[in-house]
């Protein structure tokens, strides 16, 4: 069980109203074979807004929570020697202002949160609220730079914004293949290398291609700039920094990227247009690789009810089962649905738990 928790990752998607959640989570859905068809929200057809209402005005009102299985690491939509299989708990969050409360109650549950930011638009208002939402909780994170092949997007001016008006080390780990309506691929920074995705099968494969030779430079700019953030991030990095910055290995960058994310002291930034089939998937192995498992999170802390003293729980199963109800819903075909995420023991169908409240 311990193993399966090493592989869980419980994660929100949150945003400023219509920077495309839901589509991503959509495609989340598809590539993770979920679902077999793609759901798109303009349609009325998404699986997370299952609200009247929200097939009606196009916009998420209430959090859902979906689950999905995906395999990393992959190359080219095949297993690779030892991946592993990861289970996702996903919550598409609303990015209205009006909903704010039930982005506040998802962010209490989650471990790590997928932050998306409109390619044109950049950083909004309601980005700046749940920002700072996600800064309260200490909830670590990685931005996702939508709307790639809209016109007049900008991905290292979001990654700037990002930077300048929420306060945080913003780190781009890609950099994008063509402009708006050319947007093609990314250039993976980490592993040096160029993918294009697969228009044919909704991007679900791609083919690793030779970097563009108009962006070499600007390549090995913003690479040297990752590996200088990770080095000076770890101290024993800096020394094989200092020495030569080529000596450094991918694994040492994954490893210390990873750590400088659960401290919050970079947010990894990647792109793609959900929309369009790209990218989506690169932004899951970033959640597999970068993003907190529930062993990295600290245990909690509380009162036993029957002893009114303080205690704690691990994340373990063996410890004594807890867990917050963080929300209610009334599904026409079930009923009424309490959702709650569990920090420590184990909770069998069928079985009753004290509800302290």
């Amino acid at each position: 069980m311990a193993r399966d928790l090493l592989y869980t990752r419980n994660i929100g998607i949150a945003a400023h109203i219509d920077a495309g959640k839901t589509t991503t989570t959509e495609r989340i859905l598809f590539y993770s074979g979920k679902n077999h068809k793609i759901g798109e929200t303009h349609d009325g057809a998404s699986t997370t807004d299952w609200m009247e209402q929200e097939a009606e005005r196009g916009i998420t009102i209430t959090s859902a929570a979906v689950t999905v299985d995906w395999t990393f690491p992959t190359e080219q939509g095949k297993p690779l020697p030892g991946a592993n299989g990861y289970h996702f708990n996903i919550i598409d969050t609303p990015g209205h202002v009006d909903f704010t409360v039930e982005v506040n109650r998802s962010l209490r549950v989650l471990d790590g949160l997928v932050f998306l930011f409109s390619a044109v638009d950049g950083v909004e208002p309601q980005s700046e609220t749940n920002w700072r939402l996600a800064d309260n909780y200490k909830v670590p994170r990685l931005g996702f730079v939508n709307k790639m092949d809209r016109q007049g997007s900008d991905f290292l001016n979001v990654c700037r914004q990002v930077r300048e008006m929420l306060g945080s080390n913003a780190v781009p780990i890609v950099l994008p293949i063509g402009e708006e309506a050319d947007f093609k691929g990314v250039v993976d920074l980490i592993k040096n290398r160029a993918i294009v995705w697969h228009d044919e099968n909704h991007g679900a494969t791609f083919d690793v291609v030779e970097i563009p030779a108009e962006m070499v430079d600007d390549v090995k700019k913003f690479r040297s700039q990752l590996i200088e953030e990770v080095a000076a991030y770890d101290e024993n990095l800096l020394e094989k920094y200092m020495e030569d910055e080529n000596s450094i290995t991918e694994e040492e960058v994954n490893a210390a990227l990873r750590a400088a994310t659960l401290d919050m002291s970079i947010i990894p930034m990647t792109c793609g247009s959900s929309f369009k089939n790209k990218g989506v998937q690169f932004m899951l192995d970033a959640v597999c690789r970068y993003l907190p498992s529930p062993m990295d999170k600290e245990a909690i802390h509380g009162t036993d009810p029957k002893t009114e003293e303080p205690t704690s729980r691990k994340p373990s199963v063996d410890e004594p089962f807890s867990a917050l109800a963080f929300k209610i819903a009334t599904d026409p075909f079930v009923g009424r649905l309490a959702f709650f995420r569990a920090y420590s023991g184990a909770l069998d169908a069928g079985s009753y738990v004290l509800n302290t409240r």
